[in-house]
């Protein structure tokens, strides 16, 4: 009776809103790959499936009965100690079952806020998980607010039971402020909110903290298993600089407290982990189920069970494509459950895996061998952005002369001018005809090392010639090997010259092979790796220590932000640590992450946007009378023509966003939270390189325009175009071999002799070896996937619930309607016949760089972000 009458005589107003989150029993994938059972990990994570698939049969309305409850905090009405109104907690109530909006897996609740008039205007709230598990908030949004109408709040963010949190998770509406603009009464949430992600910097993180902080890279090995897997510490020192990741906080390690002990099961801030997304998580799921089951299963069938170690013709290669490998039915049973292990076994009645056929022998199986699609893949293919216009000859290095001897190239004019079309190498030059491919300095103070492993390298450089209809030949590849009697001595070189016919033919084909063995490393460790995952990381954890969630700067960062720690952390579990993926099946070994440290002492974050990139290596002229500013030296530059325009649109569409919310450039130079963002970024994330001279100082908007353009390029644009190409031009392993097993044969050697005889089995002697092969297909196959639910550059997550500004939101829809008018463009460049480097011998039309895709295996899309 009594509340009852209360009932009657409460004339509080009532603000309505709309709950909208998912169960984690729904898409919690992480977990999944976790599950243990006799079948290992991926039995374990089908019975998890099956349980899954169960337990959402349990409703959403497990939700109810006071389990979670919101409180309102005002953004205009302050309380005497100037912080926002806390309103009253309120619970959850009915689900909603009418919501056209309403994604996939997705239930919406009611909830009705007392709220008085006097309160003002809501700007954030707090949430409290009173339910042992945790689920993924989307979003809340209040209907008819007074004076204001709609509220929208967009969450994507874990809550787990209250009592795991030191503060009360907040959120804020999707309004936009500069620090300085900040209602005073949402002041101190915002500040309060970014020391929560700070941390203290102690302990061992846990999965249900949200906390930012930074390490350096002193956990891909294990020195406490065995002494071979003892790995350096990468950070920290000017031997070996290296971005930071992110911290977890593990014990050391017993034989060297340097190093942090590892486990499968690696902290991310809880955000930053898949799962909140099913189908993104579940590729990473199979990249892991790869990389830990499939593939030692298909390493010891073809070695113990099959006894055949080797391919002996390029059609046994072929075979992976045409036939497949037979494989035993207990090896099927467990892996043929996987999905995209699934699709690859033949349903024809045979047990055979087989693998679907790259793109660079899909029209023809032959082409790749030809010296212009050779040439032709260091501007179109994955790895297009390191030749360079040859300044000087001979090409010098700039190695220390004193501990490694004179480096200079032995390649002469004499090799050269027979096949300049009758100019001089110095006519060349000066008419921006010579380029070379220089993998010499990075690889030489390591060869001594490299080679007393089983693989057998050199250090390479390649001539290369523009001819007049526009395509690159080569000229000349010249093999380095240290000298016998010590590093001081200098190298020991060969130069190899075209042939097209004879045993000269085949080793000429094998000097390709070793020049192409040091790109595909380089292109792994350093142009994919380094350049684009690890370099990214440190704005990440930056960007959410300093920039609060309304900040704009985060705002316009946030998508390119999406899954890219995530995919580190596992990287460093089962791709680049001590003897995993890379190690185990690329040239470079047990050295791999080292020698790209060696390369970072180099990085310069303003030569990482496109422009400059293609000045500094001279493949490009600023032009202030051409588009974009520069003018092509090699006019049909598939990689940097279609980049510029890429790399255009995201600078105007950056360069309206970053002037509408600062209206000058002072009020850059006074922003409390980017200065702080920059200061930290400089000198702790990428600390190791905080005293270069070339880093923006970070006080005009023409400086915060660029740095996030090149951030944006990065993540987005120049990850697409050395990630999705891997497996259209290295699923096909003797195309992109990624380890050489012998030395070059010498007249008069039973090597030479067998080159003459059979040049197909000499040369699949030479590369990578059937397991290493069948690894790299796999995990390469995986890494070259879009996911179903994957977002493309000029795509949101939240829709168009990212900010409550329209002219912001405006100019972004501009910016996807000019990335849709750059892709016709560059269809349009693909159906031009007089563009030869297109498509070149292999027919094969340059389409990393359009915009969007679908699913799977496609050789286009740009995502926004490293979530693969």
């Amino acid at each position: 009776m009594a509340s009852l009458v209360k009932g009657i005589f409460d004339k509080t107003p009532k603000v309505k809103g709309t709950v909208v989150l998912m169960q984690k029993n729904v898409l919690d994938i992480n977990e999944l790959t976790a599950a243990q059972s006799p079948g290992g990990i991926i039995g374990g994570a089908i019975g998890a499936i099956g349980g899954i698939a169960g337990s959402i049969l349990d409703t959403a309305t497990s939700f109810l009965g006071r389990s979670v409850a919101l409180k309102l905090i005002s953004a205009t009405s302050a309380d005497a100690s100037g912080k926002g109104i806390v309103g009253k907690e309120t619970f959850l109530e009915g689900i909603l079952t009418s919501l056209p909006t309403l994604g996939d897996k997705q239930s919406a609740f009611a909830i009705h806020f007392e709220w008085d008039t006097k309160n003002g205007i809501p700007g954030a709230f707090y949430i409290r998980n009173y339910m042992q598990g945790e689920f993924f908030l989307v979003s809340l949004s209040l209907d008819d607010v007074p004076n204001v109408g709609t509220i929208n709040f967009v969450c994507n963010s874990w809550i787990y039971n209250f009592k795991n949190y030191k503060t009360d998770r907040i959120f804020f509406a999707n309004k936009t402020y500069l620090p300085s603009a900040t209602p005073a009464p949402l002041v101190y949430y915002r500040q309060e909110e970014l020391k929560t992600l700070r941390g203290d910097g102690t302990g061992e993180r846990k999965e249900y903290e949200r906390i930012y902080d930074y390490d350096v890279y002193n956990d891909l090995g294990e020195p406490d298993k065995k002494a071979t897997l003892a790995r350096p510490v990468l950070g920290g020192s000017s031997t070996l600089p290296y971005p930071r990741r992110g911290r977890t906080g593990r014990k050391p390690t017993s034989k060297d407290p340097k190093s942090e002990s590892r486990s499968d099961v690696v902290y991310l801030p809880r955000d930053e982990a898949f799962g909140h997304v099913k189908s993104s998580d579940f590729l990473v799921y199979i990249l892991k189920s790869a990389s830990q089951n499939i593939v030692p299963q298909l390493r010891s069938v073809v070695t113990l069970q099959l006894n055949n170690p080797e391919f002996n013709t390029f059609e046994d290669v072929r075979s992976l494509y045409d036939g497949g490998i037979k494989l035993p039915t207990d090896i099927l049973s467990q892996i043929s459950p996987i999905p995209l292990f699934k699709e690859l076994f033949r349903s024809d009645g045979e047990s055979a895996l087989k693998f679907p056929p790259p793109k660079v022998i899909q029209v023809d199986h032959s082409a790749w061998m030809t010296d212009a699609e050779f040439a032709r893949e260091m501007i179109a293919g994955v790895n297009p952005h390191i030749i360079k216009k040859l300044l000087e000859f001979p090409p010098k290095s700039k190695l220390d002369s004193q501990l490694y001897g004179d480096n200079t190239s032995t390649i002469t004019k004499e090799n050269l001018e027979p096949n300049l079309d009758g100019v001089t190498v110095e006519q060349a030059i000066q008419n921006n005809r010579l380029y070379i491919l220089d993998h010499h300095d990075t690889l030489f103070p390591y060869l001594r090392k490299i080679n007393a492993t089983e693989t057998k390298a050199y250090a390479t450089r390649t001539i290369l010639f523009l001819q007049n209809d526009g395509t690159l030949k080569p000229l000349a590849i010249e093999l380095s090997r240290p000298h016998p009697q010590g590093d001081s001595f200098g190298p020991v070189s060969n130069v190899y010259l075209p042939a097209s016919e004879g045993v000269e033919a085949s080793i000429w084909l094998l000097a390709k092979a070793f020049v192409i063995v040091n790109d595909s490393c380089y292109h792994q460790l350093v142009s994919h790796w380094l350049n684009t995952h690890a370099v990214v990381e440190p704005f990440i954890i930056a960007t959410n220590r300093h920039l609060s969630v309304v900040h704009p700067i985060h705002k316009l960062l946030l998508p390119h932000y999406r899954d890219t720690m995530n995919i580190n952390a596992l990287a460093r579990n089962v791709l680049v640590n001590a003897e995993g993926i890379i190690e185990s099946t690329f040239l470079w070994g047990g050295y791999a992450l080292e020698m790209s440290a060696v390369v970072y002492k180099d990085w310069v974050f303003t030569e990482q946007g496109l422009p400059n990139d293609l000045i500094k290596r001279g493949v490009a002229v600023e032009d202030a009378a051409s588009p974009n500013g520069v003018r092509l030296l090699i006019e049909d530059y598939p990689y940097a023509a279609d980049g510029l325009e890429i790399w255009a649109a995201i600078k105007s569409w950056v360069g309206e966003y970053v002037n509408f919310y600062y209206n000058s450039d002072a009020a850059v130079a006074q922003d409390s939270e980017l200065q702080a963002f920059w200061k930290e970024l400089v000198e702790v994330g990428h600390g190791d390189l905080k005293n270069a001279t070339w880093w923006f100082k970070m006080q005009t908007r023409a400086e915060l325009i660029e740095a996030s353009t090149i951030l944006i390029w990065i993540a987005s644009a120049l990850h697409a175009a050395v990630n999705f190409g891997q497996y259209p031009y290295g699923g096909y392993i003797l195309n992109r071999p990624t380890k050489s097993r012998r030395f070059m044969p010498e007249k008069g050697s039973p090597e030479y002799d067998e080159l003459a005889k059979n040049y197909e089995k000499a040369y699949l002697r030479t590369i990578t070896p059937k397991n290493d092969t069948l690894t790299d297909l796999t995990i390469i196959e995986v890494l070259s996937r879009h996911a179903s639910d994957e977002q493309y550059l000029g795509e949101r997550i939240e829709g168009d619930l990212w900010t409550s500004d329209s002219q912001p939101k405006e100019a972004y829809k501009r910016f996807a309607k000019k990335l849709a008018e750059i892709e016709q463009k560059l269809t349009q460049r693909n159906n031009d016949e007089t563009l030869r480097n297109r498509t070149g011998p292999v027919n094969m039309p340059y389409t990393l760089l359009y915009p969007s895709s679908e699913e799977g295996l496609t050789f286009r899309g740009i995502p926004n972000s490293i979530s693969i």
